[in-house]
């Protein structure tokens, strides 16, 4: 048998935090390679939740109460399909670029795929707002949708931006 057996790693590369546009294609292989398959896990992650979402949103037209939606929530439900299906594009264009693209130019691939990732978060994140401000607007009126757009939006922002950014490296710093 011909295992193929993956390349040894040096322990110190692993705690790398160059940003991917300092890494060199060929003495930073295995660090390019660790970024881009955990960058493809996170994927993995994402990618299901925002077919769903995506899935369910295609349905709703079915639905006989769609009718009833004024001109205003049509085009939030417009907004929020929209969104969901370029998330899923966003999050599918890195798979293809570690398939499709040139071998060599792992620096400029991985980069890419991250911004095409975080893109694509804010996408879903505007497709999973939009998607709970047409429910309450229904539901309960334009109050309710407003109040839980916002409080969705909040909460996307605090976890997502927020937290990463500048309340996680200040703890960091701290120990």
């Amino acid at each position: 048998m011909n295992e193929r057996r993956p390349a040894p790693v040096d322990e110190d590369l692993l705690d790398d935090d160059r940003p991917a546009r300092e890494l060199d294609d060929e003495r930073d292989r295995p660090e390019l390679r660790q970024r881009y398959y955990g960058l493809l896990q996170e994927l993995r992650v994402l990618l299901p939740g925002t077919q769903v979402l995506v899935a369910f949103l295609l349905t709703v037209p079915f639905n006989n109460r769609f009718a009833e939606l004024d001109i205003v929530e049509k085009r939030l439900y417009g907004i929020a399909l929209g969104t969901g299906v370029m998330a899923v594009v966003l999050f599918v264009a890195p798979t293809t670029m570690h398939r499709l693209g040139p071998r060599r130019a792992r620096a400029a691939r991985l980069m890419w795929s991250i911004r095409l990732t975080r893109i694509g978060l804010g996408f879903m994140a505007a497709s999973l707002v939009m998607s709970l401000v047409v429910v309450p607007r229904l539901v309960f009126g334009d109050t309710a949708a407003i109040v839980v757009g916002v409080g969705t939006a909040t909460i996307l922002l605090l976890l997502w931006v927020v937290l990463p950014r500048y309340v996680i490296p200040r703890s960091q710093h701290r120990r």
